[in-house]
């Protein structure tokens, strides 16, 4: 009695809202997670028949109702789209298959109709077939497609409905399950009046007497039934076109006082329109056609799944082809996916600028397919630049298992100057690589890949003068990431140095680092500059007892390790020392400029601000107590890479001396006056 009684003020107090002073904070920003149609299902108290553990615990633990509960699928409309629309339709099945719900509905516009008889049985038979693959039982409702006949010769009495009810079932028909019914309507009768079907006209749109008896008699068969569903295809309830008509039924409904849901399609969208404690639903399609205006309000291939209850219905959207097989990913194919998208493409070929600033480039990229299945894939030449032109525009491939596959494509830029054929609006060829993992019941899109197309450093022109000394504008979730192959250190002495200027600190701040338990690092945080090298297992970090620097002012920074010291400069004079020893432990991550680095390889600890004249280099270049600080350093023998941020070559920095590229930028960095 004691765990009934404390079950029963534990479900009753989750129903209760939480007092003001006591509600959750607000970490996701809007309430689309707390956002509910259904209160919460009731539960019972455990009991030794129905909960067991070997364990002790203060927690009660509610359970569910063992109340009979059931799913129905609702499909929209199949027609008015491309032939190939069945194969949408044959998705949706595969979906609704992965789920089993007790049985299927459909909205009407099964086949494309507006045909005569040879036509339309071939269509029936072609719709009858896809849905004979599904799991579960499966019930039709007539549309306008289905029974509206256009042909030569004389128009049969009443159209195609001779021959929807001998191929597919009754125009009208009920059924029960699970306490609930199911009402499938005909609205698309032929007018008694004018002999024609024709839903573009209000008057056809009157449900006739006989339909309207059976309902009203079906009805009150079904008065204790726990929900009653009906389903038909024009959304009457809308009004417009359909005139008003509706209304007595929609009475005829309201008065039986157990209509949960009426479900309906031929717009091609969703909608949704309450009314008198009847939810009035719309479908979109299932194969039909579709501009998908805005997916995610309803325009777009999808099919409903109802979860029934004795107290409420649940409904959700599920867009076709996005239901998951469990079953078919098991750990191989996880890894064979993740292998495949590793699998980077190799490429052979340059973009090279002629003399007279133009290209007219052969680029070769070799895929590989690294698993046991087929995969697809799609490579498309892409810039943001838009005077590069690309022959082909795309191309696609089929990669049997462990094949290889080259594929050439030509890259193309007009003449011009040398010295403009780099300039502002310079962006890089690249080629967009899709790859889809193929198995029987599902395409396994992999994360799409982009690789840039490397200029041949000496075909680039000169860097283009500029009047204005420039420098890196960062703004908090920017950075330049140099691959570790463009800034390999031999082990032993280096310096790396650069020139900053900081908006604001924060209390981690990455200034240059390739930091991982490894490598080296400048860090500013809360403006105190330190300088970390990995040497012999442990990081040996100088941090500098200067007062911190302050915002909006220039100051050089540069940390040095001579083989035996660290020694960490501002402004060219001595901040701090220590002895170092050691191998250097390598890494394989960039080195990033205006941020530390992450383990997988991108940025973070943003720092916000300007940066200038960055430079590594293979050697101890400041050995004593003070130097004075070059603002424009040059390259020397032994300068690994350097930047004064004159230019950005599309999103990497234009270097001097042995690399005249380096880098690719991470957000939008910029480059502005260095004032």
């Amino acid at each position: 009695m004691k765990i009934f009684l404390l079950s029963l003020t534990l479900a009753i107090s989750a129903l209760l809202p939480l007092p003001l002073a006591a509600q959750p904070p607000d970490n996701i920003g809007h309430d689309r997670h707390t956002h509910h149609h259904n209160p919460k299902h009731p539960t019972e108290a455990p009991t030794p028949a129905r909960f067991i553990t070997s364990r002790k615990s203060d927690i009660v633990l509610p359970l569910p109702e063992e109340n009979d509960a059931f799913t129905f699928v609702v499909f929209g409309d199949r027609t008015g789209g491309p032939t190939d629309g069945v194969k949408v339709l044959a998705d949706a099945v595969r979906d609704t298959n992965l789920v089993e719900p007790d049985l299927v509905m459909t909205v009407g516009d099964l086949i494309n109709g507006y045909n005569d008889t040879p036509a339309w049985l071939a269509q029936m038979k072609e719709y009858k077939q896809i849905m004979g693959e599904l799991r579960s039982p499966w019930f039709p409702v007539v549309g306008n497609h289905d029974v509206y006949w256009r042909g030569s010769g004389p128009k049969p009495e009443h159209e195609h409905d001779a021959n929807y009810e001998m191929h597919f079932g009754p125009l009208w028909y009920a059924f029960k399950h699970k306490n609930c019914w199911f009402i499938a309507l005909n609205s698309d009768e032929t007018n008694p009046a004018t002999g024609e079907k024709n839903f573009n006209k209000p008057e056809n749109h009157t449900m006739s007497e006989e339909q309207f008896t059976w309902l009203k008699e079906t009805l009150v068969k079904a008065k204790d039934a726990d929900h009653v569903f009906l389903f038909l295809h024009h959304p009457r309830w809308t009004g417009g076109q359909y005139g008003d008509s509706w209304t007595r039924v929609h009475d005829l409904l309201k008065a039986a006082g157990n209509v949960t849901a009426v479900f309906a399609g031929h717009i091609h969208r969703m909608r949704y329109d309450p009314k008198d404690g009847i939810e009035y639903v719309t479908l979109a399609s299932v194969g039909g056609h579709q501009e998908g205006i805005v997916p995610q309000a309803g325009w777009l291939h999808q099919f409903h799944l109802i979860t029934v209850r004795k107290s409420q219905v649940a409904m959700a959207s599920i867009p076709v082809g996005e239901v998951m097989d469990v079953r078919e990913i098991t750990g191989d194919l996880a890894a064979q996916c993740l292998a495949q998208h590793n699998a980077a493409p190799s490429i052979d070929g340059l973009v090279t600028f002629s003399p007279t600033g133009d290209v007219n480039s052969v680029v070769k990229a070799t895929l590989r397919n690294v698993t046991t299945r087929p995969i697809d894939v799609t490579i498309t030449p892409d810039s943001a630049d838009s005077r590069w032109r690309f022959f082909p525009d795309h191309a696609h491939a089929r990669l049997e298992p462990g094949a290889t596959k080259s594929l050439d494509f030509r890259f193309i830029r007009p003449p011009s100057s040398p010295a403009t054929a780099i300039d502002d609006t310079f962006r890089d060829a690249e080629l967009i690589i899709n790859t889809d993992v193929l198995m029987p019941g599902h395409r396994y899109s992999l994360l799409e890949r982009r690789t840039i197309i490397d200029i041949d450093p000496a075909s680039l022109p000169p860097i283009l003068p500029q009047s204005t000394d420039l420098a890196l504008r960062l703004n908090g979730d920017d950075a330049i990431l140099i691959p570790a192959a463009d800034c390999t250190l031999p082990d032993g002495p280096f310096t790396i140095e650069g020139w900053m200027r900081a908006d604001r600190f924060a209390p981690r701040t990455g200034l240059f680092c390739k930091t991982e338990q490894s490598e080296y690092g400048i860090f500013v945080n809360n403006g105190v500059p330190e300088f970390s090298v990995f040497l012999a297992g442990a990081y040996v970090t100088i941090t500098s007892t200067a007062p911190p620097l302050l915002p909006s002012r220039w100051y050089h920074l540069a940390g040095v390790f001579d083989g035996a010291e660290l020694r960490l400069y501002i402004d060219g004079a001595l901040a701090a020392r220590a002895p170092g020893k050691g191998k250097r432990k390598a890494n394989s991550l960039p080195l990033v400029l205006g941020a530390d680095v992450t383990a997988e390889g991108t940025a973070g600890s943003h720092f916000t601000g300007l940066i200038d004249a960055v430079r590594l280099s293979k050697a101890a270049l400041y050995p004593g107590e003070s130097f004075t600080p070059p603002r424009r350093p040059t390259a020397g023998a032994d300068t690994l890479l350097l930047s004064n941020m004159d230019q950005l070559l599309g999103r990497s920095l234009r270097g001097e001396g042995s690399k005249p590229r380096f880098g690719r930028a991470a957000g939008h960095p910029e480059l502005v006056p260095a004032n």
